[in-house]
């Protein structure tokens, strides 16, 4: 109690000694009001509870705030006479500063009625001056305004999007969206070739700090690609396109991750140029690992055991260059250039036995391994925009883009047996994986009437991946032999669309559409020529439809149904043997075929006393559901591959809750959905039923207007697989940072109480128990600062390019394997 009472008196002390400075004022003040009521631009009707922050009119400072009434009223009292800029912000609408000023004759100052208006459709990265609210609920999707939280300086995307609502991540970096990792995730409204492989390896490489917000879309339109099942993740960076000259510099240090982001940006006229490039480096951890598998044979028990350290450390940087020219009004040229490069390092020691009464081996071995991991790349983009004169929000554009990703894994790796023909010395292991990808695509978008658009467009994504790899198979009694192989991967991909929105008596939306697309695969293989496969083509018709219904007090019911689809990618389908630990070898499965998903949602938004609440019911069926499968081969040793596995038929809920008090803001909510799979594995029927679930507690403290506070934590029950469980994930911290008029700094605390965290999966069959088991360090406290320069006027810029139709990686093999950390 003490602690509330003196955070609310620094809080009042600031907001007196803001209105009224050491010193005094010059000439005489009189105290006022400034009151009116905020309506929906749309529907006409009041906006109960949104939020009105007070500022000095130029000034960042904030002085005074309230919420509105339910009736969309609100007053603001003890207002020393003076100009003033009232800033009106709610869940699910665009933020509207307005200029008010009260006068000694007249100190009261009734503004009346202040319109703000509902969010639009549009998946735009759209760059805001002013401060938002943390999470922002709109008519499409969900917005986490990362820029915002002082506890995620330093970090990396993982630790973002760890706080975003509905979105889960794992202590690999591996996202759920939904409990499904079947998301796509975009940069700016466009794909990244990063993503290609493995996703959590990309979200490490990228920093905290060049973050501005996160969409979460979960029933996207049929513009969009149809991968993703699960939904669409679209991170939107600091990236800015200004008339003036302008930077910033952001730099974090800590016993955990060290990064530094630069950024630099200039225009003149109808010319603009942006670049921007980062750092980061985490500093090296040791982790413990352990295995345990016990095989029923018969009456026998075969058991295998490891146990071991490992030290892990990643090095990794990216940059950007882009530009724009405007021609006249109507017609736009825009083109971008991203790269980056991440390296992951690891060396440990690891000690064995096997125990094998069946065949009478027993054997001790010490395995020391080192592996060198490097990913990265680049991308291209140019697209021309045609508006038309004539009729508002007519638009053609033609964008194209050239993605190049490189996968590298080199593992060298020393094994000494008991029984000698195990034996490895100085084994190379290593992969060259790269992913060339084109795109062309048009887009054509035709407003009928202010609420009614039509928007179609065409696509082509041609692919061609290639993975160069050597490795050792073992066979009894010889041992290891070496295997060199080029695996070539063809996937080409051509769709179209239409798509029509239309706005409803002003309180009815409907979104409808129809995506058709076209596959053709094949693969070459360069030695083993009778495994090559040329697919027959399949197509998909791909149906959505969304309708809302707005109701008084920002009361939104909405249904959608959507039908989407997942290929996929390198990850999944690689071919390498990846031997670097004999017991847990994982090679890829270029037989796969594609996911199919039909969801149905049901989403409420109201708001009560001040809470906030957004909440949705779903269905999901998932057919041909691809997962990491354990088996045994005719040696006795484990590998992991994946497999289309059956049908999934999955239920759940998920809610967010948010109530301001004064200036302190709680938000709490959660993920609940049924894990229902039948199928097959390996010709034998398997079946589970299960539930995954998630819960978070955050919240902001603003002690003054340039100080804040944020605290969160989080929690996640274990992965469901059809054949065992995957860690559960922990974690919480806090952060404080201090607003300059240029410049700020913070301190970030994690898991102060945790100087390392254990982390246990399982997989149980008939056959055999695997159980595993990993330590990493955890605690963390970093310092982050932040500097800004020069004086602008910001303008939107993003491209028209956004495929979002691969499955991509997770990392669950390092779950599965005491190797990977």
């Amino acid at each position: 109690m003490k602690s509330i009472l003196t955070i609310m008196a620094l809080i009042s002390f600031s907001a007196l000694y803001a209105q009224f400075p050491m010193g005094g004022q010059k000439g005489p003040t009189i105290k006022g009001k400034i009151e009116g009521q905020v309506m929906d631009s749309i529907s006409g009707q009041p906006v109960g509870f949104a939020t009105i922050s007070l500022k000095k009119k130029g000034s960042s400072i904030l002085l005074d705030g309230v919420l509105t009434d339910e009736n969309g009223h609100f007053k603001l009292e003890n207002v020393v006479n003076g100009a003033y800029d009232l800033y009106f912000s709610f869940l699910g609408y665009n933020e509207k500063k307005v200029l008010a000023e009260t006068t000694l004759k007249n100190p009261d100052n009734n503004i009346g009625k202040i319109m703000i208006v509902p969010a639009n459709f549009v998946l735009d990265a759209v760059e805001i001056k002013e401060e938002r609210v943390l999470i922002e609920n709109k008519a499409d999707k969900l917005v986490f305004n990362a820029e915002n939280d002082a506890s995620i300086a330093g970090g990396d995307a993982s630790d973002v999007l760890r706080k975003v609502p509905m979105l889960s991540v794992d202590l690999n970096g591996n996202v759920s969206l939904r409990g499904s990792q079947n998301v796509r995730i975009l940069i700016n409204g466009k794909p990244s070739g990063m993503f290609s492989s493995n996703v959590a390896d990309a979200l490490k490489m990228f920093p905290a700090d060049q973050i501005k917000k996160v969409e979460v879309i979960t029933s996207p339109s049929a513009k969009y690609d149809a991968e993703g099942s699960a939904g669409i993740i679209n991170i939107i960076t600091k990236k800015q396109t200004v008339e003036g000259v302008a930077g910033n510099i952001n730099a974090s240090a800590g016993n955990r991750q060290n990064s530094l982001f630069t950024n630099l940006n200039a225009g003149k006229g109808r010319l603009g140029i942006s670049s921007g490039a980062a750092i980061f480096y985490s500093t090296p951890a040791n982790g413990t690992t352990s295995f345990y598998r016990v095989d029923n044979i018969g009456k026998e028990k075969r058991v295998f055991s490891q146990e071991g350290v490992q030290k892990t450390s990643r090095l990794g940087g990216n940059g950007s260059l882009s530009a724009f020219y405007d021609f006249n009004g109507y017609n736009s040229l825009n083109t971008s250039l991203t790269f980056r490069g991440f390296g992951f390092d690891v060396k440990g020691t690891i000690n064995g036995l096997l125990q094998d009464p069946s065949t009478g081996f027993n054997d001790k071995y010490v395995r020391t391994n080192q592996g060198d991991n490097f990913f990265g790349g680049y991308d291209w983009n140019t697209d021309y925009t045609r508006k038309f004169e004539k009729r508002e929000g007519q638009e053609l554009s033609f964008g194209v883009q050239y993605s190049k990703q490189n996968n590298n894994q080199d593992y060298l790796i020393n094994e000494i047996h008991d029984l000698v023909f195990l034996n490895r010395d100085s084994n190379a292991v290593f992969n060259r994986g790269i992913n060339h990808e084109t795109t062309a695509q048009v887009d054509y978008v035709h407003p009928f009437t202010k609420a009614v658009k039509l928007e179609t467009g065409a696509k082509a994504v041609i692919r061609n991946i290639i993975s160069d790899y050597t490795t050792q198979v073992l066979a009894f009694p010889e041992g290891y032999q070496p295997l060199d192989e080029t695996f070539r991967y063809y996937q080409n991909v051509y769709s179209g669309y239409g798509s029509l929105t239309w706005l409803i008596a002003s309180k009815y939306s409907l979104i409808t559409g129809l995506r058709y697309e076209n596959t053709h695969i094949s693969g070459k293989f360069e030695k083993q020529s009778e495994l090559n496969f040329n697919a027959k083509p399949y197509d998909n018709l791909l149906p959505n439809i969304a309708i809302s219904r707005t109701f008084k007090n920002f009361k939104t019911l909405k249904l959608s149904y959507s039908q989407r689809l997942q290929r996929p990618s390198l990850y999944y389908i690689n071919p390498f043997n990846n031997n670097a630990d004999f017991l847990n070898r994982t090679q890829g499965n270029p037989d796969l075929n594609p996911e199919t998903v039909h969801q149905v949602e049901l989403a409420y938004n109201f708001t009560v006393k001040g809470f906030t609440t957004f909440s949705s019911v779903f269905y999901k069926n998932t057919r041909g559901i691809i997962e990491q499968i354990l088996s045994i081969d005719n040696n006795g040793l484990s590998y992991n591959t994946f497999q289309n596995i059956g049908t999934n038929n999955s239920i759940g809920l998920n809610t967010f809750i948010t109530k301001t008090i004064s200036l302190v803001t709680l938000r709490t909510g959660g993920n609940l959905a049924t894990y229902n799979a039948s199928g097959q594995i390996n010709g034998v029927p398997a079946s589970r039923s299960s539930y995954e679930y998630n819960i978070f507690l955050n919240g902001e403290i603003k002690i003054s207007g340039t100080l804040k506070s944020d605290f969160f934590g989080f929690f996640r029950s274990p992965v469901r697989t059809i054949q065992g469980d995957n860690p559960a994930f922990t974690i919480y911290g806090m952060g404080i940072r201090k607003e300059f008029k240029n410049s700020s700094i913070g301190i970030t605390l994690i898991e102060p109480f945790n100087a390392d965290k254990f982390f246990n999966s399982n997989v149980v069959t008939d056959a055999f128990t695997q159980r595993t088991s990993f330590s990493i360090p955890f605690r963390s406290v970093g310092v982050n600062f932040r500097y800004k320069f020069g004086n602008v006027d910001f303008k939107e810029r993003k491209s028209k390019v956004k495929n979002s139709d691969l499955k991509q990686g997770t990392d669950n093999q390092n779950v599965n394997s005491p190797s990977g950390n």
